[in-house]
């Protein structure tokens, strides 16, 4: 078997790692370890259901109360599943924030401003991010720059536009209806950013799960040098990460600008911290210690589950932020240490 051959068979099977040879049948005990370690997270999503379902039963497992969990999950979503690409082949995008705010900036002031028709203003925001997300991927892949030390000058660069752009100020005149329709219309009961979320992960998934660019990424995030030298196009592949979270965050912030009918200054910095907890805390499952997508889903329901339940319970902002803070803390230890142990 080639070199590069034997890098792919390995990727084919992501979890050959956690699996060590029993001298004898698996007792009960050890398959309950099993099944906690791989899917702590759901159980603890159901848990975090159960819990804020019995201390506020009139409001919380309403189905008033899921449909805007979901409405309002997935702008968070979305950015997760692009940062959950760039994360599989250990690389870091500190941009997302300020890139959710100029994506929908760029698309509000183009109606506003421009009279650009909607459909041609998403186009240009969308153009903008992937302008920007090959930037990022060239600074990094080809120019061998740190993504974090890149993507964290990038963001202060990015939100510098986005104040330009809108004059530090909300931009809020001449937004066509049909603009707000995109996040505010409804199908089904379900807002119809539930299914650009829906749309975004099916793609997403059946690239990293099903496609051999899945397979190339996973393979690069495992080890980048074997990697180059099976031949693998290593550079194209990162940089093509950095392009889908770009456009990830922008449409994110497409929607956030549409359910609002205007643009806010900073409206997607408060998503940077969010999005990675969720990438994080979905390394913890499924796949214990690697990014995947599913896991990615799992992490963004659960902080939203999470973050409902504690407005419901009229916690102060500053218990909720702290409580945030814990969680995606304890996501990176626990990611850190699923690696750990994966590798052992």
């Amino acid at each position: 078997m080639t070199e590069r051959g034997a890098v792919l068979e390995q990727q084919r099977l992501p979890d050959s790692g956690n699996r060590r040879p029993a001298p004898g049948r698996a007792d009960g005990s050890a398959v309950a370890v099993r099944l906690l370690r791989t899917h702590a997270l759901s159980i603890g999503l159901v848990a975090a259901v159960v819990l804020f379902s019995v201390l506020k039963p009139e409001i919380f497992p309403s189905l008033d109360n899921a449909q805007t969990m979901l409405r309002q999950v997935a702008p968070l979503a979305i950015p997760a599943f692009g940062l959950t690409v760039v994360l599989v082949m250990n690389d870091f995008d500190l941009s997302l924030g300020a890139m959710i705010g100029l994506g929908g900036t760029t698309a509000i002031v183009s109606m506003s401003v421009g009279g650009i028709p909607p459909a041609l203003a998403i186009i240009i925001a969308l153009l903008v991010a992937i302008a920007i997300g090959s930037a990022a991927g060239v600074a990094v892949a080809y120019a061998g720059a740190s993504s974090f030390v890149i993507t964290l000058a990038l963001g202060t660069i990015l939100q510098g536009l986005e104040y330009q752009l809108s004059d530090s100020r909300p931009v809020f005149l001449n937004i066509p209806e049909s603009y707000q329709q995109l996040a505010n219309g409804e199908f089904l009961g379900l807002s119809y950013q539930v299914y650009v979320a829906l749309f975004v992960f099916l793609v997403l998934f059946v690239l990293l799960e099903k496609t051999e660019i899945g397979r190339f990424m996973y393979a690069i995030g495992g080890n980048i040098q074997a990697a180059r030298l099976s031949g693998l196009r290593v550079r194209e592949m990162r940089l093509l990460g950095f392009v889908i979270m770009a456009v990830c965050s922008a449409i994110s912030g497409i929607l956030l600008t549409s359910q609002a009918g205007q643009s806010t200054p900073n409206v997607g910095i408060p998503y940077l911290l969010p999005v990675f907890a969720a990438a994080f805390l979905g390394s913890t499952t499924f796949r214990v210690g690697r990014f995947n997508i599913i896991g990615t889903l799992v992490g963004v329901l659960f902080l939203q589950v999470v973050s409902t339940g504690l407005i419901l319970l009229q916690l102060k902002p500053a218990y909720v932020n702290i409580v945030q803070g814990g969680i995606l803390a304890a996501s990176v230890l626990l990611s850190r240490l699923g690696r750990k142990a994966r590798h052992d």
